[in-house]
């Protein structure tokens, strides 16, 4: 009986060892048995890892500011903390999918080519270019005094949006990550928003309506790119869509600094 409700319960507590256990490569001892059963069910605590990934970026951030560093390098090392504690999976999700989305003629030509391992052009000016715009962005936000709300909003916001990606756009593959972890149900993924809106409002307050609008957009045309050009999401997909609305997101925090 138990672990029949665990396959329907909303939300259940070891679901952000599940979600920390596939977003990051922080040392996380996750139930391999219950989250494998949870499955995608677990979808919903994505934006809850994000914002722990958030965390400990923005301590590193914080002790690189009271030792004297500027605020160059003190945002280049928020962004490498990001990169290794999530093993840069999103990273590599975004130069796959620039490389296979642009590079192929087809859908089957263009899934081939995200599947493999080397990194062409498109892969490598996305990378280039999403490291200067983080980059440049998160210098401003720290130079701004803020580091905080910026890193945790943009970590919980653009995590969050990959749940409806996967609740409502299908399968390109029959395998592969996002296959393996299967569609959430609508549910799961209203929860997710629900918890990075509200932790967005709490932070930013009303400044929330513009990062919600950019970060939705973001999120939608990736979808909507996706589906004409595979005829759906895989794990590339998802890692390319956090990418970018976590761009969106901190680029939005920027011009509202300015």
């Amino acid at each position: 009986m138990a672990q029949n409700s665990d396959k329907t319960t909303p939300i259940a507590f070891s679901d952000i060892a599940a979600a920390l256990g596939l977003l990051s490569r922080l040392p996380i001892s996750v139930d391999t048995e219950r989250a494998t059963q949870r499955g995608a069910l677990a979808a919903w605590a994505y934006p809850i890892a994000g914002l722990i990934l958030a965390l400990i970026a923005g301590i590193v951030t914080q002790c690189a500011l009271w030792l004297g560093l500027p605020g160059t390098l003190a945002a280049g090392l928020t962004l490498a903390t990001l990169i290794i504690t999530t093993g840069a999976m999103h990273e590599d999700g975004l130069a796959d999918s620039a490389d296979g989305l642009w590079g192929g003629w087809d859908k089957d030509h263009r899934l081939k080519i995200m599947k493999d391992s080397f990194i062409g052009t498109y892969g490598v000016l996305a990378l280039g270019l999403s490291l200067l715009l983080r980059w440049s962005a998160l210098t401003l936000i720290v130079e701004n005094n803020m580091l905080w709300p910026a890193l945790l909003v943009g970590a919980m916001l653009s995590r969050a949006v990959m749940v409806p990606m996967m609740a409502f756009v299908p399968h390109a593959r029959t395998e592969g990550l996002s296959h393996s972890v299967g569609r959430p149900p609508v549910q799961t993924a209203y929860i997710a928003l629900a918890i990075a809106a509200v932790g967005a409002l709490i932070l930013v307050q009303f400044s929330v309506f513009w990062l919600v609008v950019t970060c939705t957009l973001t999120a939608f045309t990736c979808a909507t790119i996706a589906k004409s050009k595979i005829n759906g999401q895989t794990g590339d997909i998802l890692g390319a869509t956090q990418q970018l609305t976590e761009i969106a997101a901190l680029l939005t925090f920027a011009a509202l600094l300015s």
